[in-house]
């Protein structure tokens, strides 16, 4: 009787052995199946392991999708940067010309002061301060003379623009006439139209030829020997000056 109760009991422990057995399987084999879900930016894998665990840079958190934005904005300019500086349109510094014809139109208001002597009348000082497609050379200064014998008389002259440290020297040709239009002072001189030569200058305009077309006026009050008078000028030279 008792073998057989410890058989029975022999059988009974078996049997809760084999079943304890087969429970830590099951769980064992539950726990390797466990997955999880990886997130790093935009990329996504799962990981299934007995303990999962993301990897380094991975996460389980899903990122929060954000709205592209419909355009770019270009960035503001900084306020550290420097502005670029502009060339000054008359340096002091003369500057060679790299060669070449350039176009040339200005107007020159000044002053002509004049002496008459019984053969002719001289024109000491010509200034003037010019505007226009100058290149620079803002200022006028020359000489002239002239033997009056009737209304249109030849004369010659010569004169020097200058600015920014250049000059340019002009000089009326032999044909060039002067008119005026009464037959006694006081009277309105007038230059129409006359040619004055290019005959070279310095800085950029060193070596310049070209000519240039002359129109101008003044006033004479007198033509009595021995007065001098200063009236107002104003030329207009236009033409091409021809640089090396």
């Amino acid at each position: 009787m008792k073998s057989i109760t410890k058989s029975k009991l022999a059988k009974v422990a078996v049997a809760v052995s084999v079943l304890s057995l087969l429970v830590g399987t099951t769980a064992a084999a539950n726990a390797a199946t466990k997955t999880i879900t990886c997130y790093k930016g935009t990329a996504v894998k799962k990981v299934t392991a007995a303990k999962p665990k993301c990897a380094a840079g991975w996460s389980t958190k899903k990122p929060v999708a954000t709205a592209k934005p419909s355009s770019t904005a270009k960035p503001a300019a900084s306020a550290s940067a420097k502005p670029s500086s502009a060339p000054s349109t008359a340096a002091s510094t003369p500057v060679k010309s790299s060669g070449g014809s350039v176009a040339f139109n200005g107007t020159y208001k000044g002053k002509i002061a004049m002496v008459w002597s019984e053969s002719d009348v001289r024109a000491t000082s010509v200034t003037g301060s010019g505007s226009g497609t100058v290149l620079g050379l803002d200022e006028l200064t020359g000489t002239g003379s002239s033997s009056p014998q009737s209304q249109c008389d030849l004369f010659d002259g010569t004169g020097t623009l200058s600015g920014g440290g250049n000059t340019l020297k002009v000089v009326f040709d032999a044909k060039a006439k002067a008119c005026a239009a009464d037959g006694d002072a006081p009277t309105t001189i007038t230059i129409s139209k006359q040619t004055a030569e290019i005959k070279g200058g310095t800085g950029k305009f060193a070596g310049a030829t070209g000519t240039l077309e002359v129109t101008g006026t003044f006033k004479i009050s007198s033509k009595d020997a021995g007065t001098s008078e200063s009236n107002a000028i104003s030329l207009t030279l236009s033409g091409n000056i021809v640089t090396k």
